[in-house]
């Protein structure tokens, strides 16, 4: 019975998704159309966050154990255990920041009108197609815009383990000296499992969040990617055990 209420959640949740978009999209579109239209592009993709999750039962809970200055630029990383990862994002981060996502979100119909400008796809097939976006992303950060991105990249089959993070992030903030950010989604995976459709834990529920304070990487070389790699791994890690009563 668990199981079927939790396909029948996931096929509501995702009707939802879609016709919500599909009354959206004229808008997101023409906010989109161009670069000083953005920033009203992302509140509107605020407004849609909250509207895709609270009538579908989901709430989320936020602990700020540092609160991002409003202007500021950071590299915020966090784990990444389920599609709902990028939605909470936006109802966690007030401020406007670039996401990085891979390039296979080129290929989902309507969503993909989000990665055609204003966002970064990266092609981890391409070299040259990971330079891009990988120099893109620095000149974001350098316009004073803050990027947020998943650096084990793509959902942990196994969450709420995490995969192996790949340097890319460390190597972006350390070159443009931007603190990192580290971010813990403790149960996102509780509400919407990334398996098969039939498969994997899906329904309503209260999901945890925790905004860590921030590493700075000014004055480090690259020659400590691998170490910044492992603290920030570790902080987000330390978020994966009980700290809500």
């Amino acid at each position: 019975m668990r199981q079927i209420a939790g396909i029948i959640w996931k096929t509501l949740f995702l009707l939802h998704f879609t016709i919500s978009l599909v009354l959206l999209y004229p808008f997101f579109a023409i906010l989109l159309s161009r670069p000083r239209w953005y920033r009203s592009c992302f509140r509107l993709m605020r407004f849609w966050a909250h509207l895709l999750i609270w009538p579908m039962g989901v709430f989320y809970r936020t602990k700020y154990l540092y609160k991002p200055t409003h202007g500021r630029r950071y590299v915020f990383v966090s784990n990444h255990t389920s599609y709902l990862d990028i939605i909470i994002s936006y109802c966690v981060l007030e401020d406007y920041f670039i996401y990085m996502g891979k390039q296979e979100l080129s290929r989902v119909p309507l969503f993909n009108v989000f990665f055609r400008n204003m966002n970064i796809l990266v092609d981890r097939k391409s070299r040259i197609g990971s330079h891009k976006a990988y120099k893109r992303a620095e000149e974001e950060l350098r316009k004073g815009h803050s990027l947020i991105l998943y650096p084990e990249g793509t959902i942990s089959k196994e969450a709420p383990r995490m995969r192996p993070f790949k340097s890319g992030a460390f190597r972006l903030a350390i070159e443009t000296g931007v603190p990192i950010v580290p971010i813990t989604f403790v149960d996102n995976w509780k509400r919407l499992q990334d398996r098969a459709f039939l498969q994997g834990r899906s329904g309503p529920g209260v999901v945890n969040i925790i905004v860590h304070p921030p590493i700075p990487t000014a004055g480090r070389s690259l020659s400590e990617v691998d170490q910044l790699s492992e603290e920030v791994k570790n902080v987000i890690l330390s978020g994966l055990h009980p700290v809500h009563p």
